[in-house]
């Protein structure tokens, strides 16, 4: 016998992480994963089955979960920070697939009002409506620059007229897999480009830098250039030992690195079908 279709709600918005805490989808104990039995006795998590209170895809959707009756959802966002990096401006825009809904008429305005009340200082959704199913692919597989700013410190002052002569620079980078990474991630080269847009010193092992990037830059390593692993990077061409201590996402931007994706509107559709799908 044939499982029944699945029916399907699609929604699309943008998201502001405003805090370092906080990773985009639920972080599964890597040891237990999560699994009712194996986190009991798990060491790592100490039986919570995550390494983090929540995330993104948790407090989004256990929102909008209630509120469509089901508690099976999938979150979709256009690329992802690490969960120190906090994402700004305008925000990264998602797809929250809802699985098997029992309830089909639901205020979205309330839902994104309930969400950033219950998550003030830490998230904050916008845009939040109806999509299809056509717009995952359209984030998962979008080639998406970002726009930077970074906090960074180096071991020494660097030589005098360098910080200036870098900015307005664009360079092409040939980057390893970073180590951080390598337990999923193929160790392969990446060749990719930054674009220094601004940079000037805090005092005098500290600067403020704003940066472009090509989509799947590590830029964390093109600062850093982990040992040689990326280059060119900033720390050969400051000439001083340079680390990321604090970056934050300024903007998502099309593969040149102009913005990009057109602001989300809120429409709701005249039936409730326009955002409703069946999958066999």
């Amino acid at each position: 016998m044939n499982a029944p279709p699945r029916t399907k709600i699609f929604l699309e918005g943008r998201y502001k992480k405003l805090s370092r805490d906080l990773p985009q989808t639920i972080f599964w104990c890597p040891k237990c994963k999560g699994h009712p039995r194996r986190r009991r006795g798990c060491e790592q998590c100490e039986g919570f089955g995550k390494l983090t209170r929540d995330s993104v895809q948790e407090l989004v959707g256990w929102v909008v979960g209630k509120a469509f009756g089901t508690r099976k959802h999938k979150f979709h966002g256009a690329g992802r920070e690490d969960m120190d990096v906090r994402m700004l401006g305008r925000g990264r825009p998602f797809v929250l697939e809802l699985i098997d809904p029992k309830v089909t008429d639901v205020d979205l305005a309330a839902c994104e009002a309930l969400i950033n009340e219950r998550n003030a200082g830490r998230l904050e959704i916008e845009g939040l409506h109806w999509s299809q199913k056509e717009r995952v692919r359209a984030l998962k597989e979008g080639k998406f620059a970002k726009r930077y700013q970074a906090l960074i410190e180096l071991d020494a002052p660097p030589a005098e007229g360098v910080v200036e002569g870098l900015v307005g620079r664009r360079l092409q980078l040939r980057q390893h897999t970073p180590g951080r990474v390598a337990h999923r991630r193929a160790d392969k080269i990446r060749e990719r480009w930054i674009e220094i847009e601004e940079l000037r010193s805090l005092d005098e092992t500290h600067l403020e830098a704003v940066i472009t990037s090509e989509h799947g830059t590590y830029l964390k390593e093109a600062i850093s250039g982990e040992e040689g692993r990326t280059q060119p990077n900033l720390t050969d061409l400051l000439g001083a030992g340079a680390r990321c201590v604090e970056l934050d996402v300024l903007a998502i931007l099309d593969e040149d690195g102009r913005e990009a994706v057109a602001p989300t509107v809120r429409v709701q559709p005249r039936s409730f079908g326009a955002g409703l799908e069946s999958e066999g």
